[in-house]
């Protein structure tokens, strides 16, 4: 008995051994696996794949590529020389950013102007998301949505030829009958209007379609919330405030750290084409400061341009991590 049970163990292990060493050699090989996984999901999937191409082709053109001339902050630029044959600076343009008369007005005008706009138009589609959420008649809410969203559409240049119609102070459609009951016409693109015809306008353009991503986050509330509070006599704005808005925080808080990434990034081009010499001291922003710089004075320095838009890029990011930060513990919201 003895024996046999020694010989029937013997054999078992060296079958066992026998079917281990064969599975290690059929096994590929460890840090081959991923490769093998990943090259099959790829055949697998490759019209996906192929519908990435276009959006990470542009990415890698539009906004990696460029950043490699962010070294032109740190360099005394020839045009002549190219970029890697011009001579380094180190910090000598940011440091005569930080030393310019113009620096502080600058950056005054652009946090001014785009705090302004923050605050009057990041509530203003989640009102109209929700009044729309609120209609019954799908009909009269497809003809407001069509009204709200089709501005968007419309160029910044074609709006800009729009405001300078409308608010002209001898054709203008809006300063005839102010001129006729006061007496003389209202400049909407006077120093001290120029903001609030910026940002008005810009409303007008953007409200519809900024609503769209609160519509969708609407559209995932469970509408059972919404019968069982009708059912216990909830009001509309009871519903809106207990229901709705808790059920749009994560989207909301997530846009509203975007959007304080934006602090310093202006719109440019409507900014340029509404800025004439009655409004400069509050129209010059970072944006336009330079590029008057780089593409409009008699030298172009694009050193001095590229340190300043370094210098709106860091702090944009600083703005993104500090609103992350009190998100998170205000709202136990995060963006990452």
């Amino acid at each position: 008995m003895t024996s046999t049970t020694v010989k029937i163990d013997q054999s078992d292990g060296s079958n066992s051994g026998g079917s281990n060493s064969d599975r290690l050699q059929s096994d590929p090989k460890p840090g081959r696996r991923p490769s093998r996984r990943l090259g099959l999901r790829m055949r697998r999937s490759w019209q996906l794949y192929v519908l990435l191409l276009p959006p990470l082709i542009f990415s890698i053109i539009f906004l990696y590529w460029p950043m490699y001339g962010l070294i032109l902050a740190f360099k005394n630029y020839n045009i002549t020389l190219g970029i890697t044959g011009s001579p380094w600076a180190g910090l000598t343009y940011i440091s005569q950013f930080f030393h310019s008369y113009l620096f502080w007005p600058v950056i005054k005008n652009t946090l001014v102007l785009n705090v302004y706009a923050l605050l009057a138009l990041f509530p203003l589609p989640i009102v109209l998301a929700l009044l729309m959420n609120s209609l019954r008649n799908q009909r009269f809410k497809k003809a407001v949505q069509l009204i709200t969203y089709a501005p968007y559409f419309v160029s910044t240049v074609v709006l800009v030829g729009i405001i300078l119609m409308l608010f002209s102070t001898t054709t203008g459609v809006v300063n005839q009958p102010i001129s006729a009951i006061f007496g003389h016409p209202v400049d909407f693109l006077s120093a001290g209007a120029f903001r609030h015809t910026y940002v008005w306008s810009g409303a007008w353009q953007t409200l519809g379609y900024s609503s769209i991503i609160f519509l969708a986050a609407l559209a995932g509330v469970d509408p059972e919330l919404h019968e069982a509070a009708r059912v216990d006599g909830a009001s509309i704005l009871r519903r809106i405030w207990h229901i709705d808005l808790p059920g749009i925080l994560p989207v909301t808080v997530t846009l509203l750290i975007l959007n304080m990434g934006q602090l310093l990034n202006s719109g440019f081009e409507k900014v340029l084409l509404l800025q004439n010499p009655n409004n400069l001291a509050v129209s010059q922003v970072l944006d336009t400061y330079s590029y008057q710089i780089a593409f409009q004075s008699q030298i172009p320095q694009y050193s001095y341009a590229t340190a300043i838009g370094l210098f709106k890029s860091v702090i944009s990011l600083v703005l993104i991590l500090l609103a992350n930060w009190l998100a998170r513990r205000v709202a136990k919201q995060s963006l990452f």
